[in-house]
């Protein structure tokens, strides 16, 4: 006979765990899922002989408070406050960022700094004349807000590096997301008179002192401590179902099949996924709609350094097209405790791609070759002092946001609705470039369904969550209602 539980949880991540723990505080203890051998998901730290690194560095900072408080409760005294610098290299200069106006003129020049200006105050009169017109690609989306010369400059060449694909094919939605309020009259006025109003440049954040990694694991020790169980190593094969009600998941542990059934599910497994493990699969367009969902995914080579000091950022961003490498981690700058000899320093070389492309499927000494040729090319290090290193790969990182990504999602979106036991949350369980704040608000507010609240997590607006801060009561007022029957 299956194993029952009121509540089964796919997924360790941020999303799954706070779900989980929010649940154990209100006397359910739900059974969370996570196919890896550790929490976290892709905000976990990885440790190779005792040098603790990010899988993209993740940064706790947020506008929503029940978030800020579940930090706090958890974590207690263990945050640190880091100083926020970061820089852009291009055309082997580093730029400020945020924009220091001298930094970019004597970067860019008098004659490239008017012809950006140009630039810009040409794509605001094109607005004028249009103005009913809304742009639909990120290029548009850029061009409308900058200029087309800066964006040439600044973002085409990046951009393209992180997705694989050309600007004109990503949805102007991700620029809004990631871009959000920040405009070329903004940013000169925050470098002339130091405002800085802006979600993408705060001064500070905080930080666990070992990594987020951290954060996470204490929330699967409080969810156990609470009565609750986090099963490592045991990923879900097949999710059954009876017409819109799930019924049975089997999963394996130990190499050994399990069957699991619960009153409610909650899945933070990437979506794609879950539709493709149910059974009997859903209908042809759902299928089609899966197939047609994309995800970038994403390595970091770990260098060991000898050297105490190499730059003062905690990130530097990559923008330069000869260079494979998008983003480059400097893990002592996060916490010196990422360290466990403080005479030497490690850096995440990041690197964009895909399964099966060139980068992907690279040996681990071909990727620490190019890893540390390129550190010594941009004159970041030199190859000589590069000691030691590993690789990790992490397949799925980021949902992508192509031109026709909304409209399939939303078949996928329409169909699960029809479930009247299943929630998806987190970044991959809505395929949504969700930051880690907004994926514990998910989680949060799925739990709080379960416990007869009615929240639409759908509803859960990037944009609007990076400025305001929500009370339980302001959500209720906001959300429309789901099907989700409470707990008795």
């Amino acid at each position: 006979m299956p194993n029952h539980h009121s509540t089964v949880i796919i997924g360790a991540g941020p999303a799954g765990l706070t779900a989980a723990y929010e649940l154990t505080k209100n006397g359910v203890y739900p059974l969370v899922l996570e196919a890896a051998s550790q929490v976290g998901g892709i905000s976990r730290t990885e440790i190779y002989k005792g040098y603790r690194f990010d899988i993209g560095g993740h940064r706790f900072f947020t506008k929503v408070d029940i978030v800020n408080q579940l930090w706090r409760e958890v974590l207690t005294d263990d945050f640190i406050q880091v100083p926020r610098m970061s820089r852009i290299y291009y055309q082997n200069k580093f730029y400020d960022y945020p924009l220091s106006i001298f930094n970019t003129l004597t970067n860019l020049g008098l004659v490239e700094s008017a012809l950006i200006l140009l630039s810009y105050l040409k794509a605001k009169a094109k607005a004028k004349l249009r103005p009913g017109l809304e742009p639909e690609t990120f290029e548009d989306w850029v061009t409308k807000g900058f200029g087309a010369r800066l964006y040439r400059t600044f973002f085409k060449t990046y951009t393209e590096k992180v997705w694989g694909i050309p600007c004109n094919k990503i949805e102007a939605e991700w620029a809004a997301q990631r871009i959000k309020g920040l405009s070329l009259k903004k940013a000169v006025i925050n470098a002339l008179f130091g405002s800085n109003d802006t979600k993408t440049l705060i001064k500070e954040f905080d930080y666990p002192r070992l990594g987020p990694g951290m954060m996470w694991e204490r929330f699967q020790e409080k969810v156990d401590a609470n009565g609750g169980q986090v099963s490592l190593n045991t990923p879900v094969v097949t999710i059954k179902r009876n017409g819109h009600h799930i019924t049975e998941i089997m999963a394996e542990q130990d190499g050994q099949p399990m069957g699991l059934t619960a009153d409610h599910f909650i899945s933070s497994m990437p979506i794609t996924a879950l539709v493709n493990r149910l059974d009997p699969l859903p209908p042809r367009e759902v299928l089609d709609a899966a197939r047609a969902l994309s995800y970038r995914d994403f390595l970091i080579v770990a260098l060991v350094i000898d050297k105490p000091d190499l730059f003062p950022d905690n990130w530097i961003y990559i923008h330069s097209p000869e260079a494979k490498v998008g983003r480059i981690q400097n893990f002592k700058n996060w916490s010196p405790e990422m360290v466990p000899d403080l005479s030497k320093t490690c850096i995440g070389m990041e690197y964009f791609c895909s399964v099966g492309d060139a980068i992907w499927e690279a040996s681990d000494t071909e990727l620490l070759d190019l890893a540390t040729h390129e550190i010594e090319t941009l004159g970041l290090a030199k190859a000589k002092d590069v000691e030691d290193g590993t690789i990790i790969r992490q397949p799925k990182a980021y949902p992508v946001y192509d031109r026709e990504y909304r409209q399939h999602l939303q078949v996928i979106q329409d169909y699960l609705a029809q479930f009247d036991n299943l929630q998806t949350v987190g970044r991959n369980g809505m395929h949504r470039y969700n930051n880690q704040d907004h994926s514990m608000l998910t989680g949060y507010l799925a739990a709080r369904n379960l416990l007869g609240e009615h929240h639409d997590l759908w509803n859960v607006n990037l944009e609007r969550s990076y400025h305001e801060e929500f009370t339980k009561e302001e959500w209720q007022s906001r959300q429309k209602p789901q099907i989700a029957a409470p707990i008795g």
